[in-house]
């Protein structure tokens, strides 16, 4: 279920991207501290980006990004990365060490492959969400209603409507 939930959120990332012009995709937002939703999608995709790079040394560290302009500027590009995470993300469980440094400590923590996917997943809704907020302001664009809406958000409105 994990992986058709990341391609199901990945999908709608798409369906955006789709309607929107470079222009407005690159347009600094004043409601998100000036970011674009060509940020924000860059940032999702290259943590995507990053576990899979490292899946085969099986060590992680999504600070060490490459911040690729392109990605952020040019919907053609995040479409095709988006495409290319999509194709890479069936992959087999296996154990991930993660490196970060905190506040100027080094550290190093055991997960798993599974594991960093949901944690993409989560941060992709979260920055979904964030995207969201720039969209309401732009009158031709259409969102579903689970867009940036966390999946047990979702489970719990249906649960609501019964």
């Amino acid at each position: 279920m994990l992986l058709p939930s990341v391609e199901k959120c990945l999908d709608e990332l798409s369906g955006l991207l789709g309607q929107l012009t470079n222009e407005t995709y690159a347009k600094p937002c004043p409601a998100l501290s000036h970011a674009s939703i060509g940020e924000h999608t860059r940032h999702i995709l290259e943590m995507f980006q990053g576990l899979l790079n490292s899946y085969a040394s099986g060590e992680v560290n999504y600070d060490n990004r490459r911040r690729d302009l392109l990605l952020q500027t040019d919907t053609a590009c995040a479409l095709s990365a988006i495409a290319s995470v999509k194709m890479a993300l069936g992959k087999p469980d296996r154990k991930i060490t993660l490196r970060q440094v905190i506040d100027g400590e080094e550290l190093s923590i055991e997960s798993n492959y599974y594991r960093e996917l949901l944690y993409n997943l989560e941060h992709c809704i979260h920055h979904q969400a964030l995207i969201k907020v720039a969209v309401l302001q732009c009158d031709d664009v259409l969102l579903g209603e689970e867009f940036g809406v966390a999946r047990s958000t979702i489970e719990y409105r249906k649960q609501c409507a019964q």
